[in-house]
């Protein structure tokens, strides 16, 4: 608790003090009071971004909730070689996301990438992922999601081995086929680990920042410039601007407390009907 007081709860104590005054150097600091606040927000940059760190939440959170759902499915499934293929699905969460943002960089190359390469022997022409703006924003997405499916697989199997069996045997029985049994037993019933997994990427996709920068380095012209990069770059690249970096960081606060909290209210709603 010492270590997470002060390496967690007092710099974030911190960072709300910080943002009502401004610093170029991080020693001396000019009172501004809500002015940060007040230069943010009417700053069209900033507008810009948030809608990037949008679209990139959402489809984040969407396409981590239903490869998440499938994957769990498909692992529970007594299959020959499932443990071989829940490592397989898990092994991308072990990866460094930095290691793993440099990696599909060399992957992603237009020319001579190896998923372009692949495309070519199928007859598709090269894309531009790392070029393009929307190709882009498809590939840190696709990325994303890639590194964190497993970890959302297996707490949607762990809500998947909660499920009394009995209840889908007694729906085969009474003739319902695979995916009725899905959507009307197996689907309600993992409510609550969806909820965990959304709250949870929609916490992620809101703070993504590591692989996005070694990736694609928020270009192409900015193109995939998330909210944290952009409260990196004015707490630590030329003009340093602390008390606007710190502006934002309370903003993404607020946001991210705000989506989960109405989350959790959704799912205690639920839990109650």
């Amino acid at each position: 608790m010492a270590i997470f007081g002060v390496f967690t709860i007092w710099p974030a104590i911190n960072g709300f003090n910080n943002s009502l005054y401004s610093s170029s150097n991080g020693r001396t600091f000019r009172r501004e009071g809500l002015g940060n606040y007040t230069r943010i927000l009417t700053d069209p940059e900033f507008w810009g971004v948030v809608a990037q760190t949008a679209v990139y939440a959402v489809a984040y959170v969407a396409l981590s909730v239903v490869l998440g759902i499938l994957l769990a499915v498909l692992v529970e499934q007594q299959l020959r070689g499932r443990a071989f293929f829940r490592a397989v699905f898990f092994i991308p969460v072990l990866v460094s996301p930095v290691v793993a943002g440099l990696v599909w960089n060399w992957m992603l190359e237009r020319e001579g990438g190896l998923v372009n390469t692949v495309l070519g022997m199928l007859g598709i022409p090269a894309v531009p992922w790392l070029v393009e703006g929307p190709w882009a924003m498809v590939a840190i997405i696709g990325v994303g999601v890639w590194l964190q499916a497993g970890f959302y697989m297996l707490i949607l199997m762990a809500g998947l081995q909660s499920i009394d069996p009995t209840l889908n045997e007694a729906a085969s029985i009474d003739g319902a086929s695979r995916w009725q049994q899905f959507w009307g037993i197996t689907l309600p019933l993992l409510q609550p680990s969806v909820l965990v997994v959304v709250v949870l990427a929609t916490i992620h996709g809101f703070q993504a920042f590591d692989y996005i920068f070694t990736l694609t380095g928020g270009g192409p012209i900015g193109a995939t410039t998330l909210i944290v990069q952009y409260i990196y770059e004015n707490a630590f690249v030329s003009p340093i601007r602390y008390g606007l970096a710190a502006a934002g960081s309370v903003l993404l606060f607020l946001v991210v407390f705000s989506i989960t909290l109405v989350n959790y209210f959704i799912g205690r709603k639920r839990d109650a009907v």
